[in-house]
């Protein structure tokens, strides 16, 4: 395993039994992170970017949901194999994870300072006057006023953004490894957006922090990320550095997210372009393309067998049919 890449994910599967049949959130995803690293992870709602990453957390609910099958590697050992102390003194310390909506991770009927104070005497070992002194340092970093008596304060006396805010203090009070952000703007509005992905995007490069950024905003990508996932019904069907997937994306399906995004520096004609169709359902899906039925471009083998897996160049890959030779 190279020395520079601190998470690997090898064929995951994670699997939902459900009354209709067995939902393939996450079916084969193979990824590595490396160093210092900003990956991007995108797609529609359910092509499983957040399962995959929950699944890397040991987070999925079971039952329904189970990991059928892959490995998380961080530095070469298996998290999948590790025992439920030993994750969960991983979560939190080696990696960390910024969930969708702040006001559901963060505990309402405690205080900032509690919930801080408790994760970084957990995993940091310090006394408890060390560990605020910690929890209100980071709440400064990420530009909370007056952190010293806002530590004090509830959740709901905070507003979206600053609640937000400190989601990435908590998250990054340990120093970790591995930082997960799960659209971490979604809920805000776009004035903060670009608040929040600034202080990301600042604050990890300061500790060293590698990202996973999970997100359907192509924009989002854009601006923060070094390298792409494009996923699709459970599988990345596109991988690539970020100026590569912008400048010439090669998955149909990855071209059409890019010219659904609005642009400024092109006049506007007409209505904005959308990709025909809906996502598929992912019960009991056969061996073919999924993307098949929403593409202009799909071949007779597109309606047959899944795509293998293509190189282009180095560093950029595709599952297409229409760049494998002699298909």
């Amino acid at each position: 395993m190279n020395s520079d890449v601190i998470l690997k994910v090898e064929n995951l599967k994670t699997y939902f039994n459900t009354d209709d049949g067995i939902v393939k959130a996450v079916d084969g995803v193979s990824f590595e992170l490396h160093k210092g690293e900003t990956l991007g992870i995108v797609g529609e709602s359910g092509c499983g970017k957040s399962v995959s990453n929950l699944s890397v957390m040991k987070l999925i609910p079971s039952p329904p949901g189970k990991i059928m099958a892959g490995k998380a590697l961080l530095y070469g050992e298996n998290i999948f194999d590790m025992t439920s102390d030993e994750v969960r003194r991983l979560r939190g310390n080696r990696i960390s994870m910024i969930f969708q909506d702040p006001m559901t991770s963060l505990n309402p009927f405690l205080r900032i300072s509690t919930q801080m104070v408790e994760t970084i005497r957990l995993h940091q070992g310090m006394d408890r006057k060390d560990a605020k002194k910690k929890a209100v340092e980071m709440l400064q970093l990420v530009g909370i006023p007056n952190p010293g008596k806002r530590v004090v304060d509830y959740p709901h006396q905070f507003s979206g953004g600053m609640r937000q805010r400190v989601m990435i203090a908590m998250a990054l009070s340990c120093n970790p490894e591995i930082l997960i952000a799960d659209e971490p703007t979604s809920a805000l509005d776009v004035t903060i957006q670009a608040q929040i992905l600034e202080i990301i995007k600042e604050l990890t490069r300061k500790l060293g922090t590698a990202v996973i950024m999970i997100t359907h905003d192509l924009g989002v990508v854009a601006g923060i990320c070094d390298k792409i996932n494009v996923m699709y019904a459970g599988k990345i069907v596109e991988e690539a550095p970020v100026d590569d997937l912008f400048h010439d994306p090669q998955h149909p399906y990855t071209r059409g997210l890019i010219k659904s995004v609005p642009r400024l520096d092109k006049p506007h004609k007409g209505r904005l372009f959308s990709i025909e169709g809906q996502p598929p359902n992912v019960i009991d899906l056969p061996d073919c393309c999924p993307f098949h039925p929403r593409c202009k471009q799909a071949l007779d083998i597109c309606r047959k067998k899944y795509p293998p897996e293509t190189a282009i160049g180095e560093k950029r890959c595709v599952s297409c049919w229409l760049f494998k030779e002699g298909k």
